[in-house]
C-alpha cells in the first residue's frame, strides 16, 4: 500500500472545503507519522480504523470527492453505503460503527462479524476520522496529571516518582505529561523498537537497557529535584511485580497497555512478533497466557496500592480484565475520569480540538495568540499552550487541543471562522473533538463510572448528542461502540465541524458549539451535580432546561 498523507494547501479536489476538509482528515489518519500500522488502515488503540477495508477507503474517498453540497455520505462501521440528497445545513457524513445489538455485545461475536466483513472497529477518533496522533491526548493526560498533582502533592509532581507502562499511539502522552508536571516517570513497553521511537521523537528522555538502570537514574533526579521520562522495555507484569517484591513503592502508578483489548495485549515473556504469531497458531494458549499476566499485571498493582502509591485505572478497562481473571479487589482503585477528570465534565469543559487543514504550523500559532489573548484569566490554559509550544513537534496536519467550556467553544470558533474569512489564516480549519467528552460517552469502567445518581450504564446521552448535533448542522457526526474499554463497555458520540470562513459554517459553528458542550452540562445537572445544576441557571446558557 502505498504511503498516504493529506493533502495541504489552498487548492481543493471535493465541490467545497466541507467535503475537503473530511477528506484531509480521514487521510491524515493514515499518516505514517501518526498511524500505528497504515498498510492496515490502523490508526490506534490496538487496531483502531479509519475504513473497513482498501477498497471501502476507496469509496470513501471517491464518493466525498463526488459529493454535492446538498448530499450526505452514510458510512457502516467504515464502509460508504449511500449517498442521500438532503440539504446544505445537514451532515455531509453521518456515521456508525460497531454497534451490535445487546445481547450480542461482546468481543466474541464482533470477531465472527469481523472476519465475514460485516464490521469493523473504530476505536474512537479513529473511527470519526479525528485522530491527530499523541497531540490529541496529550492535554488530557497533562491535566489528568496535574490533578494527581492537586490532590495529593500539594500541586506539583516534583521529587515523585510515576511508574506507568504503554508508549503507543495514547500511552506516549505519559512521560510528556508526567515531566510537565515535574515528576520522573518510569514507563515500560514491551516492544523496544517503541521504546527507540519514543526517543528519537523526544516523547522520552532517556532510555534504560535495564529496571536497575532505570531506578538509579530516576533516583538521581529525583535528589535533585528535576523531572525526566526513563523509558524501559519491559513487560509490565513483570516490571511491577519487581517493584512489589523488591518493596519498591512509586509515588504514582497506573498504565496505558491495550488491555481493553486483548489480541493486543502481549504476554509476558513473548515480544510482539512471537505473542502475533501464537495468537494465530495457537489463539486458546495464547488467550491462556494473555489472562495469567493481566492476572499478575492487576494483582501488582492493588499490592503497590496497598504499600501506599496513589494507583489509578487509565481507561483501558484494566480493572475488569483482572477481575475476569480472578482479582477479587480488582477495583480497590479507582478510574482516572470519577476520580480527577468530572469536575471539568461538569462545566461542560472537554478536549476540544482543532486542524489546520492548510498543513501549515503558523495557522495553529496564530490561533494559539487568540486564545492566549481570548482567554487571559486561566492561567492554567496558559501554561499548557506556553508548555506544549516548546516541548510538542506536529505530526501530520498540525492541530491543537484545549480543555474549553461550553461557553469559550462557541467564542473562539467564531473567531477562527472570521480569521479564515479574512485571510488571517492560509486555510479552513476542521474543529472537532475527542469522544471522552460530557455529553458523548457512556462508560461505567470509565466516564461514567460511579455516577452520584447511578446513571453510569445508561446510554440515552450520546445517541442524543449524535442526534442533537445532526440536527446543530454538524459537517461530521457519528455514533459508535467500545472505543478505549472494548466492544460492550461504552457507547460514544463523534462531531466534526469544517470553519470555512462562510456564514453558513458560522451558523454550523454557533449552534453545534454550544449545544455540543451544553447538553453535557444537562447530563450531569441531571446526575445531581451541583456545579453542573448552578451552570444551567445561568440566564445565558444555550438551553431551554426543562426537567
Amino acid at each position: 500500500m502505498e504511503i498516504i498523507k493529506s493533502p495541504t494547501g489552498k487548492e481543493i479536489t471535493c465541490k467545497s472545503w466541507q467535503q475537503e476538509g473530511l477528506l484531509r482528515l480521514l487521510l491524515n489518519c493514515l499518516d505514517p507519522d501518526i498511524a500505528k500500522a497504515p498498510e492496515e488502515l490502523v490508526a490506534y488503540g490496538g487496531r483502531g480504523k479509519v475504513a473497513r477495508d482498501i477498497e471501502s477507503l476507496k469509496a470513501i474517498v471517491n464518493a466525498l470527492m463526488n459529493l454535492e453540497n446538498d448530499e450526505t455520505l452514510l458510512i457502516q462501521s467504515g464502509k460508504p453505503v449511500g449517498v442521500f440528497r438532503t440539504f446544505e445545513y445537514a451532515p455531509r457524513v453521518i456515521m456508525a460503527g460497531a454497534l451490535l445489538v445487546p445481547h450480542w455485545s461482546n468481543w466474541e461475536y464482533f470477531h465472527k462479524l469481523e472476519e465475514r466483513g460485516l464490521t469493523a472497529f473504530g476505536q474512537s477518533t479513529a473511527g470519526s476520522w479525528a485522530y491527530i496522533g499523541t497531540q490529541g491526548i496529550l492535554q488530557g493526560t497533562w491535566e489528568t496529571f496535574g490533578q494527581v498533582a492537586k490532590r495529593h502533592f500539594g500541586g506539583t509532581l516534583k521529587g515523585k516518582m510515576v511508574l506507568t507502562s504503554g508508549l503507543g499511539e495514547m500511552g506516549s502522552a505519559q512521560p510528556l505529561a508526567i515531566t510537565a508536571n515535574g515528576g520522573v516517570a518510569i514507563v515500560a513497553d514491551v516492544d523496544r523498537a517503541i521504546v527507540k521511537k519514543r526517543l528519537i521523537s523526544s516523547m522520552i528522555d532517556i532510555m534504560a537497557d535495564s529496571l536497575g538502570e532505570a531506578l538509579e537514574m530516576a533516583g538521581e533526579y529525583i535528589a535533585k529535584g528535576e523531572p525526566v521520562s526513563i523509558g524501559l522495555c519491559g513487560n509490565a507484569a513483570d516490571v511491577y511485580g519487581y517493584f512489589v517484591s523488591h518493596k519498591i513503592t512509586p509515588d504514582v502508578v497506573t498504565d496505558q497497555t491495550p488491555a481493553h483489548d486483548l489480541e493486543s495485549y502481549i504476554p509476558s515473556g513473548l515480544s510482539p512478533r512471537e505473542a502475533h504469531l501464537l495468537a494465530e497458531e495457537e489463539p486458546e494458549r495464547y488467550e491462556k497466557m494473555v489472562m495469567e499476566t493481566i492476572r499478575r499485571h492487576v494483582r501488582a498493582m492493588v499490592e503497590l496500592k496497598n504499600m501506599g502509591a496513589v494507583v489509578f485505572d487509565y481507561g483501558n478497562n484494566l480493572r475488569e480484565q483482572g477481575r475476569k481473571a480472578g482479582i477479587e479487589d480488582a477495583f480497590c482503585f479507582p478510574g482516572f475520569a470519577s476520580e480527577y477528570i468530572r469536575p471539568l465534565f461538569c462545566e461542560g469543559r472537554g478536549p476540544f480540538r482543532w486542524v489546520a487543514l492548510s498543513g501549515d504550523p503558523e495557522d495553529i500559532y496564530k490561533t494559539d495568540e487568540v486564545i492566549l489573548s481570548l482567554f487571559k484569566g486561566d492561567t492554567r490554559l496558559h501554561d499548557w499552550l506556553n508548555f506544549v509550544e516548546r516541548r510538542f513537534m506536529f505530526h501530520g496536519l498540525p492541530a491543537r487541543v484545549c480543555w474549553l467550556n461550553y461557553k469559550e467553544r462557541s467564542v473562539f470558533g467564531k473567531i477562527i471562522n472570521e480569521m479564515v474569512t479574512s485571510g488571517k489564516l492560509k486555510a479552513p480549519i476542521a474543529i472537532t473533538r475527542d469522544h471522552m467528552d460530557a455529553a458523548a460517552v457512556a462508560s461505567p469502567f470509565r466516564e461514567t463510572e460511579a455516577m452520584k445518581d447511578g446513571s453510569d450504564a445508561i446510554a440515552d446521552w450520546p445517541v442524543l448528542n449524535a442526534l442533537l448535533n445532526c440536527s446543530s448542522g454538524a459537517t461530521l457526526v457519528g455514533i459508535y461502540q467500545g472505543g478505549g474499554v472494548g466492544i460492550g463497555y461504552s457507547i460514544h458520540s463523534g462531531v466534526t465541524v469544517i470553519a470555512d470562513g462562510t456564514e453558513q459554517a458560522q451558523k454550523r459553528l454557533d449552534h453545534v458549539l454550544k449545544a455540543d458542550p451544553a447538553l453535557g452540562v444537562i447530563r450531569y445537572a441531571d446526575a445531581g451535580y451541583e456545579t453542573a445544576r448552578e451552570i444551567i441557571k445561568d440566564p445565558d446558557f444555550p438551553a431551554k432546561v426543562v426537567s
